[in-house]
């Protein structure tokens, strides 16, 4: 069973400055809804209560946004604001979430190692900070799923263009049912003529506790960072790890124009400004002919 659920958001977030110097990107909204926000829901519809989240330097806000505010509570309160107030008081509420910083931003293997003793011997879900997916059935409840069945870490994974592999990690395998493949070759961000597939991992794992102990013995790779990549590499030498195709569309906020085309497509959706904002583009679009 599936119980706990760690989130790494300690990055700096470069590509978004000079915002991100004071502001993490994981604060970054998504309309009126930080992003940050949306993958704590994501673990809380799976069935997560118990959520760790690794911060770096300046990242206090991501701490106060799951707060309770009760001078905010107390004026909503007296200007009869009484929706607003519930919404304030359910973020605290959402699950148990606990912080512990990073010292050193040193990669995600090692922003992963954070959670051993939070986690102890029970197997946890894994959750990028900056990466939504929009699904049916909540991304992180598809790769629980996979768990329960096979009882061995499961990776999310979706397909993307060839040419765009050396961006992500990249998976390669055989297919054992459909949308889930048993691993055998796991690599960072390859050069795409030595890809093994274009199944990139999605910003979504299951791993099981012995997980650290691979961590530990993981070299410097990429960027000269621990990495999370090369710790399951060292990990799949000893024992079966799957790839499950998740169901849904996965937004990375990481970089400016995704996250722009992220809050346009959470915005044609919402149900107060929905359709007034489909017509605005509607309109917008024909002028950008003009």
């Amino acid at each position: 069973m599936i119980r706990k659920a760690v989130i790494p958001a300690a990055g700096f977030g470069t590509r978004f400055l000079p915002v991100t110097k004071s502001q993490p990107k994981e604060m970054l909204p998504i309309i009126d809804t930080p992003t940050i926000h949306y993958v704590v829901e994501e673990a809380v519809h799976s069935g997560i209560r118990d959520i760790l989240i690794v911060t770096g330097r300046g990242k206090q806000s991501l701490e106060n946004y799951f707060d309770r505010a009760f001078e905010l509570e107390a004026n909503l309160h007296a200007k009869g604001r009484e929706e607003q107030l519930l919404q304030v008081r359910q973020l605290a509420n959402m699950a148990n979430i606990h912080f512990i910083r990073q010292a050193e931003l040193n990669g995600l293997g090692d922003a992963v190692s954070y959670a051993r003793w939070h986690v102890g011997d029970e197997p946890f879900l894994v959750l990028l900070g900056d990466t939504l997916v929009d699904s049916k059935t909540p991304c992180s409840r598809q790769l629980i799923d996979v768990y329960n069945r096979l009882k061995a870490p499961v990776i999310g994974v979706e397909e993307v263009e060839r040419d765009k592999v050396d961006r992500y990690g990249i998976v390669g395998g055989e297919e054992i049912e459909p949308n889930t493949w048993r691993v055998n070759v796991l690599v960072e961000k390859p050069k795409t003529v030595e890809a093994p597939s274009n199944l990139a991992i999605g910003g979504r794992y299951v791993l099981t506790p012995d997980v650290f102990g691979y961590i530990e013995r993981t070299a410097e790779g990429v960027g000269n960072e621990i990495q999370l990549t090369d710790a399951l590499r060292l990990m799949l030498k000893d024992r079966a790890i799957y790839a499950h195709k998740f169901e849904g569309t996965r937004h990375d906020i990481g970089n400016r124009l995704d996250y722009l085309k992220t809050t346009v497509r959470y915005a044609v959706k919402r149900d107060d400004i929905g359709a007034d904002f489909r017509e605005f583009l509607r309109t917008f679009v024909e002028t950008l002919d003009e």
